[in-house]
Parts: C-alpha cells; structure tokens; sequence
C-alpha cells in the first residue's frame, strides 16, 4: 500500500510591529528630523514604559531601532523587560529634510521666507528631502529583515511617524505622494502592525497603547490623527 501523500504545512505566521518613538522634548517647535539631541521628554518616557508593559507579555523575540536618540530611548524599557539588545538599523530611520532645525509654518518659520521656497518646487517627490518612494523601500526591506529575524513570532521595529506612514500607504496599494500630512494615522508610540503569512503579508493593524497619554491639543494636529484600524491588504 502507498503511503498517503504528506500534506503541506501552513506557512509561519509572523507579526512586526513598526512601533513610533514617544514626545520628544522639543521646546522651540522646530523639525529636528536626524539632528542630534533630540530626547524623549517625561511624557515621552512614560509612554515607552506603557509600550514596555503593553507589550511584555507578547511573543517578541527581535527588536530594531532607528539610530535616532528618540527611538533608542522608547526601545529601552521594553528591551529591559523581554531581556533582547535591539539591533540598530539605519534603514528605519528618520526621513531626511532641508528644513531641519527649522520652525516650519506660514507665519512664523521656513515657509514665510522667500529663499525656502526653492525646496518646494516639487511636493510630490519631495524637493526638501528624501524621497518618499525611496523611505517606503529602505521600510519595507528593514522590516522583511525583523520578519526573517522573527519567523513564527513577533517582531518590534522602532521607527518615525513619515517612514511608519509610508510603509502603511505602500502596502494597502496607496500612493505615497500625493498624500495629506493632515490624514496621517500615526500618533506617539502607535503601532502599525504588519502581519506575515511566510513570507507574504496578508494584514495589516494599527493600535495606540499609549494613546490616552497624548495631550488634547497633539490629538487634533496635522501629525497625529488617532484610531484604530485593520484591514487585508492588497
């Protein structure tokens, strides 16, 4: 008698969350984008703590993390808490900007000063810096990279809000350039989850552990429009 043909295995499912760093201590309300120096504030410090315990009981066996000081610092706790030494990993960092270092407002910073707007000849790439196609790509490949790194768990990768964005509009089939800043689901020390099925990603989450922490005021600004939300993606 033959033996009965093996059937295959289902493939491994695998989960990695791209986690935004907390508030920043920035009292001038300038863009710092990659400058230096740029910490959590104590709001910000307390929101790593409520993802360090949020998180502490999942399945997490990797941890990435932008270069930047603010996201080295919101990894911390939950580093200490599951016992794992991120790894740092330049391709999940901060988008680059003209502006840097620069208030940026129609009154009151960049955009009120004629030699500025040479850098916005072209909001579809963008002229001012990176652009966006080129963030989503450098994402993509540093999440597959926490995925492999993951397989059959989950995975944390600590990132920036425009990188986090793009990534999300990428993979739900959505143009990365004509978006509105405004529109942006992405908030302090959200996660937008993305969830593997082997190697394809099947759906994708977003969730806000520390959302009850962010002031009024930041809920209802162009950055940082909340929720929940999940859906399949294409």
């Amino acid at each position: 008698m033959s033996a009965r043909p093996t059937a295959p295995s289902a493939p491994e499912s695998t989960v990695v969350h791209l986690l935004r760093h907390g508030e920043v201590h920035n009292p001038d309300g300038v863009l710092y984008g990659r400058l230096p120096g740029y910490r959590l504030s104590a709001r910000g410090r307390a929101m790593a703590e409520r993802i360090a315990t949020s998180l502490a009981g999942r399945d997490i066996v990797h941890l990435r993390v932008s270069p930047l000081e603010r996201a080295r610092e919101t990894v911390a706790p939950l580093a200490a808490a599951l016992g794992i030494t991120p790894e740092i990993d330049d391709r999940v960092i901060e988008s680059s900007s003209k502006f840097e270092g620069q208030r940026f407002a129609i009154n009151d910073g960049a955009l009120g000063r004629p030699l500025a707007w040479r850098h916005l000849r072209n909001p579809v790439r963008p002229s001012w810096g990176e652009p966006y196609g080129q963030i989503a790509a450098r994402m993509l490949a540093g999440a597959a990279a926490a995925r492999d790194s993951a397989r059959g768990h989950e995975a944390v990768v600590v990132s920036h809000q425009l990188p986090i964005w793009t990534t999300r509009l990428r993979v739900e089939g959505k143009s990365v350039f004509l978006h509105d800043p405004r529109r942006r689901q992405c908030t302090l020390c959200s996660l937008t989850s993305l969830h593997y099925e082997g190697d394809r990603l099947v759906r994708l989450s977003y969730s806000e552990p520390a959302g009850d922490m962010i002031p009024a005021r930041d809920k209802q600004s162009p950055f940082s429009s909340g929720g929940r939300h999940e859906e399949p993606v294409p």
